[in-house]
């Protein structure tokens, strides 16, 4: 469940006053939210603070459909890398997170893990 990671306070100050605090508990948040950074992060409370509306965030942005698209199709990659199932090694993790940033080529992600894995089967001689 998404709302796992949100814990909610009530206090009752009087009969017509209550207090609620809303806590995010970094320990439960779930891997594709630590995936993320600042910069992630306020796309997403942008992105939610619209509706959702794409045109509503060109305008927001001041940028055309295609460069917030692709902004979103990021965003969703280091989304899908991070609750990737099979990925169980950090830094094929944090390899993948490059590339869904548009920060390290496909090809030389292959290259880099796969000399990793190298390293670490000739580690374990």
């Amino acid at each position: 469940m998404l709302f796992n990671f949100i814990k909610v306070h009530i206090h009752f100050l009087d009969f017509n006053k209550i207090k609620i605090y809303i806590h995010f508990v970094k320990d439960s948040r779930p891997a594709w939210w630590e995936a993320l950074d600042e910069e992630d992060l306020q796309f997403l409370k942008r992105f939610l603070l619209s509706s959702g509306s794409l045109k509503a965030l060109c305008d927001e942005y001041e940028i055309s459909y295609p460069t917030l698209r692709a902004r979103l199709d990021r965003l969703i990659a280091k989304v899908q890398a991070a609750e990737d199932p099979k990925v169980t090694d950090a830094f094929q993790l944090k390899l993948q997170l490059l590339v869904a940033d548009g920060k390290l080529s496909p090809p030389l992600a292959r290259e880099l893990w796969k000399a990793h894995r190298e390293s670490s089967e000739e580690g374990k001689k």
